[in-house]
């Protein structure tokens, strides 16, 4: 069972995605949470696997507690992913920034929001259906600094998964195996401090290296 929990101030929304955990056989819902603070509190007491959390609340806004649920214990940490009401908010990026899994859209269906919380249940990142590029390109800067430290071919990994590119691709293009595709990714990973490669293509649009 993925232990799941939702944190929104709005309780109807709040319940309609109760009703829709407690529907699945595989899924188990452990507490809501009306704002980031409770948010926080609710991560340490149930220990849920998965949170849907919403970025506008009271008290402790989404991408705060986004932040210190990650910083608590980021090997246990559940997987996050953000809820926000439009594809291009700018917020999106902040929590993405902050160690979110992913983002969706309010509107998102129950089938999607239900196939997103397996996925990144499985360490995968999700996105809405939505143009993610152009809301991560309404905040670029070109600063190629930013990648200095990776090396050449780190770079060029960089890139192409920035692309979106999977790492089968990568490896096609860049005439190198699946597996040192794989190793560079981590490489890059711990050098630029990030943990995702949801996380990646945000940082690769903020710093202008994508358009």
């Amino acid at each position: 069972m993925i232990r799941v929990a939702v944190a929104d101030d709005q309780p109807l929304f709040c319940a309609g995605l109760q009703m829709m955990i407690e529907s699945q056989s595989d899924l188990a819902f452990v507490g809501a949470a009306a704002d980031g603070r409770q948010a926080v509190e609710l991560a340490r007491s149930q220990r849920p696997e998965v949170i849907l959390m919403d970025i506008r609340m009271p008290v402790m806004d989404g991408i705060a507690a986004t932040r210190a649920i990650r910083g608590e214990s980021p090997s246990e940490c559940p997987r996050i992913v953000v809820l926000t009401t439009f594809d291009r908010d700018e917020a999106v990026a902040s929590a993405l920034r902050a160690g979110a899994d992913g983002f969706l859209l309010k509107d998102a269906t129950p089938d999607f929001i239900l196939a997103a919380i397996r996925t990144v249940h499985e360490g995968n990142s999700v996105i809405a259906p939505k143009s993610t590029s152009e809301l991560l390109r309404t905040l670029a800067r070109r600063r190629p600094e930013a990648i200095e430290p990776l090396s050449v071919r780190e770079k060029e990994v960089f890139l192409l998964a920035a692309r979106g590119l999977s790492n089968a691709e990568i490896g096609r293009t860049a005439f190198i195996s699946e597996a040192t595709v794989k190793s560079h990714i981590r490489s890059i990973l711990a050098k630029l401090g990030i943990t995702s490669r949801v996380q990646l293509v945000a940082f690769a649009y903020e710093n202008g290296l994508v358009r």
